[in-house]
């Protein structure tokens, strides 16, 4: 990873950085390298010089397009903020302002692929009758069982995400596979914000098939703070969590053998039934690659609402 700061008058006014993914190309048989944590002023010229910094950092190290943003690949924050901009993010998704559109593709960026945010509202999940008849035939048919994060027993539940993980979305566009190292850190960083009603686990016949994260949507709090954690803001962040009304489904995911068989389902109502015995009436199901029709099919049945959209761009260098 290569940081460009852009300064005029000795004040900075963009930043980006270039990104070769070593994993990505590896495992896509690629040769694409990333421009990620983009900020930049409403200014074409300092977007560019930005632009130009990677795209010649990129190209001196052999690669043959820029795509992104990338913070900095698609297990992080990923992608430009194109539909939405009413409504503050959730966390750990991507923000920026609408003119950053405008910079990209002025530039010469085109569309590499989007991606959908939806929104749930437990209620209205609740209500959908074909949603309960699928989610219970593939439950009945299957023998799935579900059960939720140990925390006991964290390192040993860690084993089974790092199983199911770089399995499940191994075919997606885009997907990186994560490290132990990676998967250790993030767990690491997310374990005092986990609810582990939230954190499930899906078995059929003894057998690991899938897993799913949601997290409060803790922005909720954080934005209250200010951004600043210390002295008060832990205490706020302990006693002010059930004043939360938002959650987001992080990951969802289901090993490849065991895909199209209804799972998904039944992961989701078992999501929005714990969802709504915490009192949480709203949520995000985020992001959805926008040619994921499963996916995309399997939330509208939901009755969840497609409301924000996110841009990842690409540029030949």
């Amino acid at each position: 990873m290569q940081l460009f700061l852009a300064k005029q008058d000795d004040k900075i006014v963009g930043r980006i950085a270039g990104i070769k993914n070593e994993l990505h190309n590896l495992h896509h048989n690629d040769n694409v390298g990333f421009f990620g944590f983009f900020e930049c002023v409403d200014n074409q010229t300092v977007a560019n010089l930005l632009f130009d910094a990677v795209k010649k950092w990129l190209s001196e190290k052999g690669l043959d397009k820029m795509r992104g943003p990338a913070n900095p690949s698609s297990n992080d924050e990923y992608g430009m903020l194109i539909e939405g901009f009413n409504d503050q993010p959730r966390i750990l998704m991507p923000y920026n302002p609408e003119y950053y559109l405008k910079l990209c593709e002025n530039y010469g960026f085109k569309k590499a692929k989007d991606l959908n945010a939806f929104k749930l509202e437990t209620d209205k999940v609740l209500s959908s009758e074909k949603l309960k008849r699928v989610a219970e035939l593939a439950r009945q048919r299957s023998g799935l069982k579900i059960y939720q994060l140990d925390m006991k027993k964290f390192d040993a539940e860690l084993d089974k995400v790092k199983y199911v993980y770089n399995k499940a979305w191994a075919p997606n566009w885009g997907f990186v596979p994560m490290t132990e190292a990676e998967i250790d850190a993030m767990a690491k960083d997310l374990k005092v914000l986990v609810e582990p009603s939230l954190v499930l686990f899906g078995e059929i016949n003894e057998k690991l098939v899938g897993f799913a994260l949601v997290l409060l949507d803790y922005n909720f709090i954080f934005k209250k703070m200010n951004g600043r954690l210390l002295p008060f803001g832990i205490f706020k962040l302990l006693t002010q969590k059930k004043t939360i009304p938002w959650a987001r489904i992080l990951t969802l995911g289901i090993i490849p053998e065991y895909q199209k068989r209804g799972l998904d389902a039944v992961f989701y109502y078992e999501i929005v039934k714990r969802a709504a015995d915490l009192n949480l009436f709203l949520g995000e199901a985020s992001w959805v690659l926008e040619d994921n029709d499963m996916m995309n099919r399997g939330l509208e049945v939901m009755n969840a609402e497609p409301y924000k959209k996110y841009r990842i761009y690409e540029i030949p260098i």
